[in-house]
């Protein structure tokens, strides 16, 4: 994989730090011209330096303060990537919240409906910048970050959790509009990662986010959680050649033998598997629950 997005752009969203700043590593070893955003100027600044020491000749790093869910920020985002970096071929939704933390009945309504807007919104304007640009050139990629939310219920944390099952939804239906274009669009699961949203979890205590998950969460701390460099890895993969033609799939980057998908692109293609379902009574052996 090495210098595999040589020549190619990438935006990533949540660049400053965590699984973002990994992924922005990855590129930029890999040979890929970055802009890189974020919404503390501060730590994009100082990652941005990070970055630029990995690029090679010719490289170019550079960062824009942005705020993913203001339309307006986001477009002059992009413009501001194609006109400093000559184009775009890859964006990565990478900024998340986790949003506020709480029975629904308790929490603050003005926090649940700002994680709705930057975890949904803002990939969803930021897709919606880019496509014009993609479809152009007949290329793009568009790796879209998701989390435990999108499979599976997480009381006491229902912002996150509904905005991840929704903005893994609309990945599936965006790669469907743009399907036979040249546009892969795909949903990574990255793992339990311990950055900055593990210890708001912390922070938060077992009143707030339940015992069972608190309790979860400590164990997770203590064992160092999946690791940035999986989810990093698959990321790289999806902004690769190598997967091309792969789209529509929400991807494990712990659990699915993604390297190994390329071999099975037909098979892929024509399945619902690594992708969101309902579950129905015969799936579980349940023969009077459904026709």
């Amino acid at each position: 994989m090495d210098k595999v997005l040589a020549g190619k752009v990438a935006i990533i969203t949540g660049a400053n730090q965590g699984l973002g700043l990994e992924i922005a590593r990855k590129y930029a070893s890999s040979g890929a011209h970055l802009m890189l955003c974020a919404r503390n100027a501060n730590l994009l600044e100082s990652a941005t330096h990070e970055v630029d020491k990995l690029a090679g000749s010719g490289q170019k790093i550079v960062c824009q303060v942005a705020d993913v869910s203001n339309e307006s920020n986001v477009n002059e985002l992009v413009a501001a990537t194609i006109a400093q970096l000559g184009g775009c071929h890859i964006l990565v939704n990478n900024a998340g919240v986790y949003g506020p933390k709480g029975d629904i009945e308790s929490i603050e309504w003005v926090d649940w409906i700002r994680a709705i807007e930057i975890n949904i919104f803002g990939s969803i304007l930021m897709s919606r910048a880019v496509l014009p640009h993609f479809k152009m050139q007949h290329y793009g990629k568009i790796i879209q970050l998701s989390g435990g939310g999108a499979t599976s219920p997480m009381p006491r944390l229902s912002a996150y959790a509904v905005s991840k099952a929704a903005i893994v939804r609309y990945a599936e239906t965006l790669a469907e509009e743009v399907r036979g274009s040249g546009i892969d669009v795909n949903s990574i699961a990255p793992g339990a990662l311990n950055t900055r949203m593990l210890e708001e979890i912390l922070a938060a205590g077992p009143d707030k986010v339940g015992k069972d998950f608190y309790e979860r969460s400590m164990r997770q701390k203590e064992t160092g959680g999946a690791g940035l460099v999986k989810g990093a890895d698959l990321a790289l993969f999806l902004a690769s050649p190598e997967s091309d033609g792969i789209t529509a799939k929400l991807i494990s980057a712990v659990w699915d033998s993604w390297r190994e998908w390329p071999n099975h692109l037909d098979q892929l293609s024509k399945s619902d598997a690594y992708t969101l379902r309902r579950i129905s009574g015969r799936d579980r052996g349940m023969e009077w629950g459904d026709v």
